[in-house]
């Protein structure tokens, strides 16, 4: 369950922008996570919550939004929009796909106190 050492990434992450802030809390983070990161968002979620525990993000809201995939495809040299990694270009049907976009996962924004 590679989620959990995400999740340990996310806490550290948050923790110490929060406390550039000077902040006491972090009640809210927003993530975002592309539909071919190979990222389960509930397991992510979960263990969000688990790595929050005895810091200043315990009892955090975790919410994730899903970015799309895209790839540019060598075959008809289009950008296409990818559900999943390992299908076809749905305009040509090549396999030859560059993936541009959709693995990525960041942190939007946090809400302290």
């Amino acid at each position: 369950m590679h989620e959990l050492s995400l999740a340990e990434n996310v806490i550290r992450i948050v923790e110490s922008a929060a406390k550039q802030s000077r902040a006491q809390r972090v009640t809210r983070v927003r993530l975002a996570i592309g539909v071919l990161a190979h990222v389960d968002a509930d397991t992510l979620q979960f263990c969000c919550g688990l790595a929050a525990r005895q810091t200043m993000l315990e009892g955090a809201e975790f919410s994730v939004e899903r970015t799309q995939g895209q790839a540019h495809c060598n075959g008809c040299e289009q950008n296409v929009v990818l559900e999943r990694v390992g299908i076809p270009c749905p305009r040509c049907g090549s396999f030859d796909l560059q993936v541009i976009a959709g693995e990525e996962m960041q942190v939007l924004d946090i809400s302290i106190s």
